[in-house]
């Protein structure tokens, strides 16, 4: 069968043509014309014209043609719904949709300018979706890093300056560096946004961006924080712990932050509150003081 779409194909018209090759139509012709003659030549050599204005396969509602594909065919696979969230980013210059879409966006933009000849354009982008495919098929849980770039760029400083040994001030903007890591290791201790997002299969930033609508108007560090010192409240009312058992049980490296965290949040210290709630009970049991 043949299909025709408009020339200089980029994202979305080469995307198309590796999925009709690769699980649709694998004798598949793909013919690319000036837009202007794309129905006319259709019609003439009888091709199923795609992603432009007034066909079938085109876009509908947001989505790319790519996403119409794999409804019209039924093609249902995993890796081909990871693909289609990167397509539809990259297509659209909604690179939230898939971390990967400002990536893909950028080299077929490099690859449009360097090459000429879209047949040609077509070959090398096809060789690429291959590797996206067995990228999003067996490697899309891998991370390059234990940490995201954010993070070990965050570390890599901590390394550089709060480790040095020395009588030197520490200046305050390390200070503040210092607190900046303290609080990227405690509320990615077991549960980090990243895993959320992969067990959800939804993008990560999409997930941080949306988070504080669906949670008390909080990032997810700081929502994260509210229920550990709101644990912390439960075991200094029920328990016999100390401020140093709490602070572990409630995912905190070390007191000191446990209590700079829990002033923040309450206005009082841990010690303070704890405190504050034996007064509490002695006068309600003894109202008169007798």
């Amino acid at each position: 069968m043949k299909w025709i779409t408009r020339e200089r194909p980029k994202i979305d018209r080469i995307a198309c043509p590796w999925l009709i090759k690769r699980f649709i139509d694998p004798e598949a012709e793909i013919i690319y014309v000036p837009f202007p003659e794309v129905i006319s030549v259709a019609e003439k050599i009888h091709a199923v014209p795609f992603d432009i204005p007034g066909v079938e396969y085109t876009h509908y509602k947001g989505q790319c043609t790519f996403d119409y594909f794999l409804q019209k065919h039924a093609l249902s696979d995993p890796a081909l719904d990871r693909i289609a969230a990167i397509v539809r980013g990259a297509d659209t210059d909604h690179h939230e949709f898939a971390p990967q879409a400002a990536g893909l966006e950028a080299i077929f933009s490099g690859l449009v300018y360097n090459i000429k000849d879209d047949q040609e354009l077509l070959n090398v982008g096809v060789v690429i979706y291959d590797g996206l495919y067995s990228w999003a098929t067996h490697l899309y849980h891998l991370k390059h890093t234990q940490a995201g770039p954010a993070e070990q760029m965050l570390l890599e400083l901590f390394n550089k300056y709060v480790h040095k040994n020395g009588k030197q001030k520490t200046p305050d903007w390390v200070k503040e560096l210092k607190a900046l890591i303290q609080d990227q290791i405690d509320t990615n201790l077991s549960l980090t946004l990243k895993d959320l997002s992969k067990d959800l299969d939804i993008n990560p930033s999409y997930v941080s961006r949306e988070f504080a609508r669906h949670f008390d108007n909080l990032s997810y560090g700081d929502y994260i924080r509210k229920l550990r010192i709101e644990r912390a409240i439960e075991l200094l009312k029920s328990s016999a712990y100390s401020l140093t058992e709490i602070a572990y049980l409630t995912g905190f490296s070390d007191q000191s932050h446990f209590t700079r965290i829990f002033k923040q949040q309450t206005g009082k210290t841990p010690s303070g509150y704890k405190k504050n709630l034996f007064k509490s009970k002695n006068d309600t049991s003894d109202p008169l003081n007798l």
